[in-house]
């Protein structure tokens, strides 16, 4: 395994990367790796000649009250598992890499970064197209692999892609989850076991709400109100949103078709917990 760090060397690499190798894939990360990381890296190796692993807590994401600081960090830990999972190459820059002194230029998506979690973390979705951007630019991959979990975000990296006209595919992988349906995610390192317990509602009321849709229901403020009562029968919770959306547009709908995605974020204390199930209604 190979690890690089520069934006010049990574280049090199690009450049003399052998077709004969097969594809390249992409895993873009923020480190701090987990089993969610190890599907998305094990589907690229199944379908990508080379695969590489991105890992860089990117500061252009978070927002001044955010957690970038103490966002969780163990790179030996990432290594090791990039190792086991037989990754050809990892880019480890450090900020000053992608972004130095002179650093001007963002990407921005329009509508669709804008609402959810556009809407309560403002800056957030350009912070992650910028970097996306410069990383899609600097690996020059075949494929790129990302998690169910944020969703939106996929939504407005494949919008980034088709807009741009980049030379790409966007593969979307299931999320990863616990036993109980909690979804995982390198932040849960500093969620303790009641937090836990609590978010956990988030996951049963998505899943009450796909439940309603199974059995018939089809206005979408009957299965948001399904999901609400049930986030309503825990404690400490509070609710950003919790919303029937089209899967592509994301936006509200009022009658439920096609392929229908559930968004939710809630708070649990000072912590913030997003999940989505997908719906496809014959």
């Amino acid at each position: 395994m190979r690890i690089i760090r520069t934006t010049q060397a990574l280049r090199t690499w690009q450049r003399r990367h052998d077709p004969l190798r097969g594809s390249i894939g992409l895993v873009p990360t923020m480190g701090a790796l987990h089993g969610g990381h190890r599907a998305l890296i094990r589907h690229a190796r199944r379908t990508c000649g080379t695969v590489v692993v991105s890992i860089f807590v990117n500061p252009l994401q978070f927002g001044p009250a955010e957690d970038y600081r103490r966002y969780p960090r163990d790179l030996s830990r990432d290594l090791a598992c990039c190792r086991e999972e037989n990754v050809d190459l990892v880019f480890l820059p450090k900020a000053e890499t992608l972004y130095p002194h002179d650093f001007q230029t963002t990407v921005a998506v329009g509508a669709l970064s804008q609402r959810w979690e556009g809407e309560h973390r403002p800056t957030h979705f350009q912070g992650v197209t910028t970097v996306v951007t410069k990383l899609l630019n600097l690996v020059r991959p075949d494929r790129a692999f990302l998690g169910q979990k944020d969703y939106q975000q996929y939504c407005v990296i494949r919008q980034l892609v088709k807009d741009l006209d980049l030379d790409l595919r966007i593969t979307l992988c299931p999320t990863v989850r616990d036993a109980d349906g909690f979804a995982l995610s390198s932040r849960n390192r500093y969620v303790t076991n009641t937090q836990r317990q609590r978010a956990l509602a988030l996951y049963q009321a998505l899943a009450a709400g796909k439940q309603a849709i199974a059995g018939g229901t089809r206005r979408a403020d009957l299965v948001e109100k399904k999901m609400v009562k049930v986030l309503d029968a825990g404690h400490g919770l509070a609710i950003d949103y919790l919303r029937c959306c089209d899967a592509r547009s994301l936006e509200p709908l009022t009658r439920l078709r096609g392929t229908v995605v559930l968004l939710g974020a809630i708070r649990v204390g000072g912590v913030r917990f997003i999940d989505n199930l997908i719906v496809r209604i014959r």
